[in-house]
């Protein structure tokens, strides 16, 4: 990417300022950024009143924004982001994406790498953008907190660094998230009380704003992005919902796929895209030859292949050409089917990587360390007394990796592997392999019931790993995300039913496969992965579903030290939170 002139720089920020007056929550990146260097951030945590929905709410928010700010980075710059939190809930920021090479106190999940920041104390996440360019995010990683505080992440190649794909004329953030008109930790509390599930949002949002498509949604609850005829627009778009899939389309426009989860693929051409919560995809626009007369809509509505109640609405923005004070006809795209698996299964089949010399597809071809999990949903006994609880035969709600429903600590694991202190926290003896064997996509067993544990998997440093990760339809089959922290890693198959392991590795994807750091596992189906355990420090993975992380469908890795100095993990800052 060439560097901008001076003239352009001031040419670009008087557009951007403009556009930032119009236009809400567009945080459009800055023209001009200097690289490798150590960049500065505040994060205030703090209550601010939000209207959406004819209801008004006070909510947890970052520096009074919501979506929070954007965070702008070059590859190999250094961030120092002081988080400040001046509300009465434990706070803990995960920077999705980031693999934090050696630097896993900065990763965020409570209770996993850092105790949570209390109230009236601060921390520093200190971390270095390691051979990472493209779209991230940043969200809470504590409860049901990332409704409200989540916000893009960005990262710009290094300075000379040109895209593998038409330079866009301007680059614009879609971050997709859900909103309540009740109290997020409330609903998730009460949820956990009762056994049943919790209720659902009464909008999505894009960039903090639910569209005319909702009721009682007003003038100014809607997202406007004004582009001109002729340009190639980059769409920076970010699943930060808390529970659902999303179909995107922008109305009588094509959109051509290059960056998943920060990561190039081979570009194709798309009239609509899939993302699951916590996938990113950038997206080239280009724009009509000349002016439409005609304004569109960029609309998402939900991708379902559970059984549980979910939001049924869709979330519009919208692309203008030319005066906005002009009235317009708004044309609306055609999405999918609420529960289209042959376009989601179609979609997925397409992402492939660049495999290039400067992008490479490193894919681990020498395997040390095998594993099959299953996922899906279960229950736990109903634990209140002389009483039922609203999930399935009176029980509890439950999820689980391999039969274990995994249950947070009361300190940080990492802090414990550190210091030797594991005794008592948790286990290292998470199974390799299912505890029960079933037909895991056939009729559901009887005993529904999961077990519970704080248990990781230990892996040598330089393992090369692969995964299968299997549906199980328990409850019924449902399609997760499954999010794994500190590392990418490749999709060499997917596919439906039982994972066959003498046939179906045969069809893997050795060549090109996505590499990302969030896969949606198809419902009723399994995925496998690849990854090289080259990070020492504890790696949670989990389901990207709010509502089933709270059930406990997470667990750890436990990855040890190597035998070089730069294998092995930094020691924690000073300013660590304690628990």
């Amino acid at each position: 990417m060439e560097a901008i002139s001076p003239s352009k720089t001031l040419m670009s920020f008087t557009v951007l300022f403009m556009a930032l007056c119009i236009f809400p929550q567009i945080n459009a990146h800055p023209p001009h950024i200097n690289g490798s260097k150590t960049r500065h951030y505040k994060f205030n945590i703090e209550m601010k009143n939000v209207t959406r929905l004819c209801h008004t709410k006070s909510m947890v928010t970052v520096n009074g924004k919501f979506p929070g700010p954007s965070i702008f980075a070059r590859e190999g710059d250094r961030l120092l982001i002081e988080v400040v939190n001046n509300v009465q809930h434990n706070i803990s920021i995960h920077w999705h994406g980031i693999r934090q090479l050696r630097s896993g106190w900065a990763d965020g999940p409570a209770y996993i790498t850092q105790c949570p920041i209390q109230t009236g104390n601060s921390y520093v996440y200190n971390f270095t953008v390691i051979g990472q360019r493209g779209t991230l995010f940043w969200h809470a990683h504590i409860s049901w907190l990332r409704a409200t505080v989540y916000g893009p992440l960005i990262i710009h190649p290094k300075l000379g660094d040109n895209y593998p794909f038409t330079k866009p004329y301007k680059e614009i953030p879609l971050i997709f998230g859900e909103w309540y008109n009740g109290d997020p930790e409330e609903i998730i509390k009460q949820a956990l009380q009762t056994g049943g599930g919790p209720n659902v949002s009464n909008a999505y949002t894009i960039n903090g704003f639910p569209g005319p498509l909702n009721n009682c949604s007003a003038k100014d609850d809607t997202l406007k992005v004004r582009v001109i005829p002729g340009k190639t627009y980059l769409l920076r778009v970010i699943n930060a919902a808390l529970n659902e899939d999303l179909f995107f389309s922008i109305a009588n426009h094509s959109l051509i796929v290059v960056e998943a989860d920060a990561v190039y693929v081979k570009p194709f051409r798309a009239d609509t895209v899939l993302i699951t919560p916590g996938q990113t995809t950038n997206l080239l626009l280009k724009t009509k030859s000349r002016f439409p007369r005609a304004n569109f809509f960029m609309a998402a509505s939900p991708y379902i292949t559970g059984t549980g109640k979910f939001g049924n609405s869709t979330v519009a923005g919208i692309l203008e050409y030319g005066n906005p004070g002009r009235k317009f006809p708004v044309f609306k795209p055609t999405l999918p089917a609420l529960n289209d698996t042959v376009f989601a299964t179609d979609f997925a089949s397409k992402l492939r990587s660049l495999a290039t010399r400067e992008f490479p597809a490193n894919v681990p071809v020498k395997i040390d360390r095998r594993f099959f999990f299953t996922i899906g949903l279960g229950t736990t006994p109903c634990d209140r007394a002389n009483a039922t609880c609203k999930g399935p035969k009176g029980a509890k709600f439950s999820a689980s990796v391999n039969n274990v429903s995994f249950v947070r600590p009361n300190t940080a694991l990492l802090q414990s592997h550190y210091t030797g202190k594991s005794r008592g926290v948790y286990g290292s003896d998470f199974p390799v392999y299912p505890t029960r064997w079933f037909n895991y996509t056939g009729t559901p067993p009887n005993n529904t019931v999961v077990g519970k544990g704080t248990r990781v998997e230990v892996l040598p440093f330089g393992a090369g790993v692969e995964l299968i990760l299997q549906d199980t339809s328990i409850l019924g089959a449902e399609s997760h995300p499954l999010h794994l922290h500190g590392f990418n890693f490749f999709v060499v198959g997917r596919g439906f039913g039982n994972f066959d392991p003498e046939n179906d590795p045969k069809n893997y994807n050795l060549v090109d496969p996505v590499e990302r750091n969030t896969v949606a596992v198809p419902s009723g189906g399994w995925a496998s992965i690849r990854f090289l355990a080259d990070n020492p420090g504890v790696w949670f993975m989990h389901c990207h579903f709010e509502a089933h992380a709270s059930w406990g469908l997470e667990m750890a890795w436990l990855v040890l030290d190597g035998k070089l100095p730069y294998q092995k993990m930094l020691p924690p800052p000073k300013d660590l939170p304690k628990c």
